[in-house]
């Protein structure tokens, strides 16, 4: 006990296996199971970083996909509102060859009477000529 206490003094211990050792029993035993928490710690931060890293990643593919959704969504609301001015456009064409027919047979139908009115004078006059004789 007074060697154990000696060699205690001098800062050297046995362990339980009588080996001599620099570091109390105690200590070294703490030290060890502090070793095995700090490892198993950086192999859950490792893990948390993977699982953050893949997160990372799956987050990054959702706004490629909400992007390009996105510009198809454009690209069809253009492709809308083009079609739009087109039929506009051809509507407003179609009122215009409208108004130019109904001029177009306003014009024949006024023709039409004075064409009339021709016949009737000259069936008159045919009839008038026919009686005189």
């Amino acid at each position: 006990a007074m060697a154990q206490a000696a060699l205690g003094a001098a800062g050297l211990h046995f362990d339980e296996l009588n080996k001599l050792r620099v570091l109390e029993p105690e200590a070294a035993a703490q030290t060890a199971q502090l070793r095995e928490e700090c490892r198993a710690f950086v192999d859950k931060t490792a893990e948390f970083q993977k699982i953050v890293g893949s997160l990372i990643e799956l987050v990054d593919q959702l706004a490629k996909a909400a992007e390009s959704e996105k510009m198809k969504a454009i690209g069809a609301r253009n492709l809308l509102k083009s079609i739009a001015k087109q039929r506009e456009a051809q509507e407003q064409q179609l009122q215009a060859l409208i108004a130019e027919k109904k001029m177009q047979l306003e014009r024949y139908r006024i023709e039409y009477e004075t064409l009339c009115k021709i016949e009737a004078d000259q069936n008159e006059f045919i009839d008038q000529f026919i009686f005189q004789k």
